[in-house]
């Protein structure tokens, strides 16, 4: 990510970009009540609402972004509610930091191909992805309009091949604010050892 990159989002979240925006995503609310707490990775977490929805959920979470003035914001909010985050500061494409396994991977909103399919091999084996991208499409919604920052048709799914998909769908959506969005989700779950173990001796 260049330093204009980084500089434009530190100027959004200055500027009180998404303060409206302090729920956790609809998606990861739905899903999350089928996953035990363990450990959780929010990939491009910007101002933290869903990390500290995992914290208050007995996760514990290290959760990343590019922008400084996001994570500050972040912190405070994390204070404010008397949680605990790792928060940190890191260029996502240079890859995920550390080489720490999850039980939970999230990354809602944040387009990186690369980055994408890379993220199995940072799970716990049995541990979730749980993905929601804005999805290319000829219909009238918000979001991004540069296609760069969407995902095609069946982009996910196929990232995400070498793993059991438990669901996968797009289409349309209302978001909380009333414009309508057209989203990729996915759930994916790590294969566990013994699937790993059973192909080994094929």
């Amino acid at each position: 990510m260049s330093d204009a990159d980084r500089q434009k989002w530190d100027e959004r979240y200055r500027a009180g970009a998404y303060q409206q925006r302090d729920q956790p995503a609809e998606f990861l609310t739905r899903w999350l009540v089928q996953i035990s707490p363990g450990r959780a990775l929010d990939v491009a977490c910007g101002a933290g609402r869903n990390a500290l929805y995992l914290a208050q959920a007995g996760f514990v979470v290290d959760a990343v972004d590019v922008s400084r003035v996001g994570l500050g914001c972040a912190r405070d909010s994390a204070r404010d509610r008397g949680v605990n985050v790792n928060w940190i500061e890191h260029d996502l494409d240079r890859g995920i930091p550390g080489a720490d396994r999850y039980d939970l991977i999230l990354m809602i909103r944040y387009v990186n191909p690369g980055l994408f399919r890379m993220l199995p091999e940072r799970l716990q084996p049995g541990g979730y992805l749980l993905c929601e991208e804005h999805l290319v499409t000829t219909a009238v919604v918000a979001g991004p309009e540069n296609p760069r920052f969407r995902v095609q048709p069946g982009e996910l799914e196929k990232a995400a091949s070498a793993m059991h998909i438990l669901f996968h769908e797009e289409a349309l959506h209302e978001d909380p604010d009333g414009n309508t969005v057209a989203l990729a989700r996915l759930v994916a779950q790590a294969k566990p050892l013994s699937d790993n173990k059973e192909k080994h001796y094929k």
